[in-house]
């Protein structure tokens, strides 16, 4: 698992070790990809609506997933493409990924997200482990092995989710994509665990 950490400065857990992620950006939806979702992951990610838009959002937050991973590790899933003005344009390879948690964050946080948790195989996906780099928005990125996490400074939801990964793995270590993953959230207060 790649993790990294977040800077001191953060408003949002600082000092704090995480997965490469962010939000879903407008232009994320207009993005290129190579391959598409897995038709398991993408029903998923829509609820099983069959509607257009609600793919293309689903597809957007796959999409948005790739870009920041690229912009927080130096990772690409996909294939660069350079213009001839020279600019890097990524066409994102979406088929290797695996949906594999949804958490929101409870009321009363500094910041709330409504987050979906992606994981792919770094032999399905084409990447070098070695090819990381810190960034701006993460610093000593860490390959761990999965079940060395107890050492690092981690959000609890982070460490349920990897907590998860673990299960869903020790059950088929090939992870289907159509695994029935977690789903977090609060309702009047308490902590839930639903399936998405």
């Amino acid at each position: 698992m790649l993790l990294g950490k977040r800077g001191q400065g953060h408003v949002f857990m600082p000092n704090l070790y995480v997965f490469p992620g962010g939000r879903r950006d407008r232009s994320d939806h207009g993005l290129p990809f190579m391959r598409d979702l897995h038709p398991d992951v993408i029903g998923k990610l829509s609820a099983g609506a069959p509607e257009p838009a609600a793919q293309r959002r689903a597809r957007a937050l796959a999409l948005a997933a790739i870009r920041e991973l690229r912009e927080e590790t130096g990772l690409v899933i996909g294939r660069l493409e350079v213009s001839c003005d020279g600019q890097e344009r990524l066409s994102a390879d979406l088929g290797c990924l695996r949906y594999v948690a949804r958490a929101i964050t409870p009321p009363g946080n500094v910041r709330r997200f409504d987050t979906r948790f992606f994981l792919a195989f770094t032999d399905e996906a084409g990447i070098d482990p070695a090819d990381v780099r810190d960034s701006n928005e993460l610093h000593d990125l860490t390959w761990l092995d999965i079940e060395a996490i107890a050492s690092l400074n981690m959000p609890q939801i982070t460490r349920t989710i990897l907590e998860d990964v673990i299960t869903q793995m020790n059950a088929d270590p090939n992870l289907p994509f159509g695994n029935q993953g977690p789903f977090y959230f609060s309702r009047r207060g308490q902590f839930m665990r639903g399936n998405i």
